[in-house]
Parts: structure tokens; C-alpha cells; sequence
């Protein structure tokens, strides 16, 4: 990816904040003209510095989802248990996010967990079966404090 400059990430900024932007109110903020705030977005996306654009949507939208973050710990670190598991995640629909970590967990999950449906069910049904498994440990949020783009 070519070097970005800092009318470019005064761009990105604009955009990760709000990315309904139109490309004359990005040039008014930048300091360019809409064809020129056109252009260099669309040089942004070609680069790859831009890899889409999504609607966040309100815990309320998503019908008020309890929200679990699980660490998993995996019973070794080789490549092909890495793969296994990256690979079945993948195909899980309650979680939402999945990082490969640091630290005393080798995975952090981002779970919600639907009216009607129970972390015990996800639990017992789906992540303690996923490949190379051998530890959850769950942590139900109370409460989101800070969300940014």
C-alpha cells in the first residue's frame, strides 16, 4: 500500500466517523473540490486502505442481544489447530468477531446471544465443539462504555 499523505487520512477520519460523507462535504473539510475528494477516495478504496463501508447497527436494531466475550485457549499453537479451528469459526453465526490473541488466550470471541436462544446452548452445542478446544472462559458485558469506527 502506497504511503498515505495527511489529506488522506484527515479522509479516513472523516470517513470512519461518518461514511455517509458526500464527496463535496469531504472536500469542504479537506480543503479540496468534490472531484478531487471523489478522486482520492476512490484511489484510497483501489489501494486497499478503504475495504468497504457497513451500517453499524443499534443493540436495539439487532433485538437487544446479550453480549458474551469468550477467551478460548486451544490445547496447542500448531498450524494445523490454528487452521482447524480458524476454519469452523468461520461458520458460526452467533459470533460476530473472532481475534487471534496474545497473552494467556489464544482466541477472544465476540458472541451475541439472541431472544429466544441461550449462551448455554452456543456454549455446550457449538464453541466447546470447535477443533482443539480444551478452555472457555465467558465474560458477559454489562455495559458498552466507548464504540468508535
Amino acid at each position: 500500500m502506497k504511503s498515505i499523505d495527511a489529506i488522506e487520512q484527515r479522509i479516513l477520519t472523516l470517513l470512519a466517523a461518518n461514511s455517509d460523507l458526500t464527496s463535496a462535504q469531504l472536500g469542504e473539510r479537506v480543503g479540496l473540490s468534490p472531484s478531487a475528494a471523489h478522486r482520492r477516495v476512490a484511489q484510497l478504496r483501489e489501494t486497499g486502505a478503504i475495504t468497504g463501508y457497513q451500517a453499524i447497527l443499534s443493540r436495539a436494531a439487532r433485538g437487544n442481544p446479550t453480549v458474551v466475550l469468550v477467551n478460548v485457549t486451544l490445547r496447542d499453537q500448531r498450524q494445523e489447530t490454528m487452521q482447524a479451528f480458524e476454519a469452523e469459526i468461520v461458520g458460526c453465526p452467533e459470533v460476530g468477531q473472532c481475534f487471534l490473541m496474545s497473552g494467556e488466550a489464544d482466541y477472544m470471541l465476540h458472541v451475541e446471544v439472541r431472544d429466544g436462544d441461550t449462551y448455554e446452548r452456543i456454549h455446550r452445542a457449538t464453541l466447546s465443539q470447535l477443533p482443539g478446544v480444551t478452555r472457555l472462559a465467558s465474560h458477559f458485558v454489562i455495559r458498552e462504555v466507548v464504540r468508535r469506527a
